[in-house]
């Protein structure tokens, strides 16, 4: 594998594994809505980076994601980073605005799933592999995690269906687990999030799952973690 799209790649988990892709040497194309994080991205994570500014809710920001990383010569690896929190704080079901949850599907469920529709011409070719970056709260029942929740087993979901479906690639719904990130912050505002780990110590679980390549599936950070140090 050579060429990665990781969307929402500016910042969080997402700048972490931009960061580690590109030490491998591969060609990474990241993106994000605020042109002035993306651009400082950029100068930090180096020319193996390609950024581009755009809402991976549309579909033309989806398209000439893909563009670029054909351009590279070929796309290897997609990582469905991106994705939205919704009301912060998080409100109980019994209070949930549905036009928010149908707001979180979108870009949690059917933004994903239109990316991965048009990677998949180049991840086939190649035998590549997508990575739905996924939560806890998509199997696990949490006050308040009811609509971000549902988004993440949606994603689980047609995750779990295109492994079947296309079965010349591998597809993984990865849980990292707890992070110190600005989503999670939003989750918990006024709280101190300190003592979450920070994403970049996350990502050797994710290069150990792309240099293991199992079998499609739900995996967690936390068990290749503990593999990893047998």
């Amino acid at each position: 594998m050579t060429t990665a799209i990781i969307t929402g790649g500016s910042r969080g988990f997402g700048f972490a594994l931009a960061g580690a892709l590109a030490a491998r040497q591969w060609n990474v194309v990241i993106d994000g809505r605020d042109r002035t994080s993306l651009d400082t991205a950029a100068r930090q994570l180096g020319d193996r980076v390609h950024v581009m500014a755009g809402d991976v809710a549309e579909h033309a920001h989806r398209e000439a994601l893909v563009s670029v990383a054909d351009e590279l010569g070929g796309l290897d690896l997609l990582v469905n980073n991106a994705g939205a929190l919704g009301p912060s704080p998080l409100p109980r079901l019994s209070d949930v605005d549905p036009e928010d949850l149908v707001d979180l599907l979108r870009v949690n469920v059917a933004a994903p799933l239109a990316l991965t529709q048009l990677a998949l011409p180049q991840l086939t070719t190649g035998g590549g592999a997508v990575v739905n970056v996924t939560s806890d709260a998509a199997v696990e029942a949490y006050e308040g995690w009811g609509a971000y929740g549902s988004s993440k087993a949606a994603l689980e979901q047609w995750s779990s269906v295109l492994a079947v479906e296309v079965p010349d690639i591998r597809v993984w719904w990865f849980d990292p687990g707890d992070m110190r990130t600005g989503m999670h912050q939003a989750a918990f505002p006024g709280e101190d999030i300190s003592d979450r780990p920070l994403p970049e110590s996350v990502t050797p679980a994710f290069l150990r799952l792309l240099d293991l390549r199992p079998r499609s599936g739900r995996i967690r950070a936390e068990d290749l973690a503990v593999e990893a140090a047998r």
